[in-house]
């Protein structure tokens, strides 16, 4: 029989765990070492045994016993839990604490860890006590109890419920120490990147990398940049034409003049030669005021013809006129206008093609082809993803005033993508990544996830080994301004339940080009 003790004892005894647990988070956060000793407390001092702390396997999403006191190794391996399986498994499951007066007497007591033959052979009790982190289920803090004790069960409970809080909080802090480490590992790591490999070239042009696709393009650039020859740029969507059309007016005797950007694909063909060319007062019905065109805005300095393809025929061989005379005419004048612009001009097409299909003119695209500059596709310059996931994600995090990292698998998997949407899908997937990362360190399942959310071309971690993904076509088909009608596009819009980014990739359109198709449609 046991010997009753003074409550008052008793009492002393529930402090100085509580004390001792204190001073231990106070020495150490490590929790192998905390909460083994805090489990070795209530054992010592209360008597509430082989005490054990349950959590989650990340490898198989079952729980498993992680630290315990008075269990044997292969006590500790035999304590894998499913949520809703046994009283262990109820608790991780529901939330809530689960007393079990005699572990004989109750079906749902499995002694999955520690056999029946092991214990007293009194009456045994078990208590178990959910381990909460802002409101989930993290796991579950479980002791054994000789229930004719004359401590009286809510006052082991009231203890439990302090210490279980105690361990969840050690958790927590684990995770997030193990976070900010992960985070200094990741910018020691980059910065020891930088030493060995130098400093990527960005300059003022904002154009991150170094592999030799890139600076293949990049002289191009500064062998023309002086010159007022016409520059075409080619190359897939998202390569960053824009980019290498401001960097060449940024490197030519023209940066003090105006850059002005004109998307072909985003204007009605009713309205390219008054947005081109301008209108004077009068011309149509509406012209209250006389207005300047692009060309006229971009006197002195560089007008840039953004996805040239597609351009109108008819105002192809109107551009072709201003291009040759260096002059024009309102919309609605008879007074010839000089004009000094330098002109860059990009697509994602075929021109060469369109001109065999009669869609693009051949002396205008000998005009433009002056200069031709192929911006190479990222799947192509491999070597300058980490530096642009660097350059994006500084961008990224000063935007929206966060401050996450990748983990070296995370930054394994990003640069193994072939990203066929380029920059542009690049920079949409981290910006993605950091507004939803829920810790200081992004990993690569979260990349995995995202990616595989994209579409399109395979995640590389889930590829068979030993082989690459199919690259997609160095130049997307042509399609012209009629290529879908109504039905066509309310289809795809259904499919992808409203969303216009996934719609455009169904459809092999860029967003601009399926905004300009709905609208042309009166359904935008």
């Amino acid at each position: 029989m046991t010997t009753a003790l003074p409550a008052e004892r008793l009492h002393d005894e529930e402090l100085l765990v509580i004390r001792e647990s204190a001073r231990l988070m106070g020495k150490s956060l490590d929790p192998d070492l905390v909460i083994r000793e805090m489990l070795h407390l209530l054992s010592e001092f209360l008597g509430l045994n082989r005490g054990r702390v349950v959590l989650r396997r990340p490898e198989d999403g079952h729980y498993a016993i992680r630290y315990a006191y008075g269990l044997t190794r292969a006590e500790i391996d035999r304590g894998v839990y499913r949520p809703g399986h046994g009283i262990s498994g109820r608790v991780l499951q529901t939330g809530e604490a689960s007393i079990v007066q005699d572990i004989d007497d109750d079906p749902d007591y499995l002694a999955q860890a520690v056999d029946r033959a092991h214990l007293p052979d009194e009456t045994v009790s078990f208590i178990a006590l959910p381990l909460v982190d802002d409101g989930k289920v993290r796991g579950l803090l479980g002791v054994h109890r000789i229930r004719g004790r004359s401590r009286a069960f809510a006052d082991d409970l009231r203890i439990l419920e302090i210490v279980a809080t105690l361990v969840a909080q050690i958790l927590k802090l684990n995770d997030r120490v193990a976070a900010q480490t992960a985070r200094l590992e990741l910018e020691n790591r980059e910065l020891k990147w930088a030493l060995e490999h130098g400093t990527p070239q960005q300059a003022t042009l904002g154009i991150v990398g170094e592999s030799p696709a890139l600076r293949h393009a990049l002289r191009q650039v500064e062998q023309v940049a002086g010159t007022d020859a016409t520059v075409l740029l080619l190359g897939e969507s998202g390569t960053g034409k824009e980019l290498f059309a401001r960097a060449l007016h940024l490197s030519s005797p023209r940066r003090d003049q105006p850059f002005v950007k004109v998307n072909c694909g985003a204007i009605p063909d009713n309205l390219f030669e008054s947005e081109l060319f301008g209108y004077e007062k009068g011309a149509f019905t509406g012209a209250s005021t006389a207005r300047p065109g692009y060309f006229e805005q971009a006197h002195g300095g560089t007008l840039f013809l953004d996805e040239i393809g597609e351009l109108p025929l008819a105002m192809q061989v109107k551009l072709l006129r201003v291009l040759q005379e260096k002059s024009l005419q309102r919309v609605g004048g008879r007074r010839e206008t000089p004009i000094d612009v330098r002109i860059v001009a990009a697509t994602n097409q075929d021109l060469q093609q369109q001109v065999g299909a009669g869609r693009f003119r051949l002396d205008l695209y000998y005009r433009l082809n002056i200069i031709p500059i192929r911006l190479p596709a990222l799947r192509e310059r491999r070597e300058d993803i980490r530096p642009l996931v660097r350059h994006q994600l500084s961008l990224i995090s000063q935007s929206y005033q966060r401050n996450v990292g990748f983990t070296a698998e995370a930054m394994d998997r990003l640069a193994d993508y072939p990203w066929p949407g380029n920059i542009r899908q690049l920079r949409n997937v981290l910006e993605r990544l950091v507004l939803l990362a829920e810790g200081a360190a992004i990993g690569a399942a979260e990349v995995e996830r995202v990616i595989r959310s994209e579409g399109g071309a395979p995640v590389p971690a889930l590829a068979a080994a030993g082989t690459s993904p199919v690259p997609a076509s160095a130049v997307r088909p042509y399609l012209p301004a009629q290529s879908h009608d109504r039905a066509q596009l309310e289809q795809a819009l259904a499919q992808t339940h409203g969303n216009k980014s996934r719609a455009a990739q169904a459809l092999g359109l860029t967003l601009r080009q399926l905004n300009y198709r709905l609208k042309r449609l009166g359904m935008a």
